[in-house]
């Protein structure tokens, strides 16, 4: 997470929280000569249309006032969608048994992508159940492999 993720991050958070919004995720990037600031909302239920305006209306009053963002940018407040981004810790643990997805920085046993039921997470792996052709088999990754990892409708 960049120096700016994190102080976005700590400005609208406690927003969020006040309108029992979780926030999923902080993402400033820039898209050809466009910067974007992508912020990531769920609650139980999932979010809606007029969540996710609300939740910009009110990112938008407190980035007005303490904006750490220099450039001009786009605000984009919307749901993770069903292919959830894994980057917290009580992320790995809410996956568990659930299809996921992980790229790597490193190949591990040939492969750098991996795509698996998640069957537990410690502080430094998380194990995960591949199909490898007609069998089964269960791969250790080491966290400080994993580049990327999100939910998957697909297994």
């Amino acid at each position: 997470m960049s120096k700016i993720d994190q102080e976005v991050e700590a400005l609208i958070k406690p927003v969020l929280d006040d309108l029992n919004f979780e926030l999923v995720d902080v993402e400033f990037t820039k898209e050809g000569k466009d910067h974007f600031l992508r912020i990531s909302i769920d609650k139980e239920g999932g979010v809606d249309l007029n969540d996710c305006t609300l939740a910009s209306e009110k990112i938008s009053e407190v980035m007005d006032k303490n904006d750490p963002i220099e450039q001009m940018y786009y605000l984009d407040v919307a749901s993770p969608g069903a292919e959830r981004p894994i980057k917290k810790e009580q992320d790995f643990q809410n996956a568990i048994t659930k299809p996921i997805f992980v790229s790597l920085y490193a190949p591990i046993e040939g492969d750098k992508e991996w795509l698996g039921t998640l069957q537990s997470v410690n502080e430094d792996t998380i194990v995960m159940e591949v199909k490898e052709k007609a069998k089964t088999k269960t791969i250790e990754i080491p966290r400080n492999k994993i580049a990327k990892a999100r939910h998957s409708v697909m297994l």
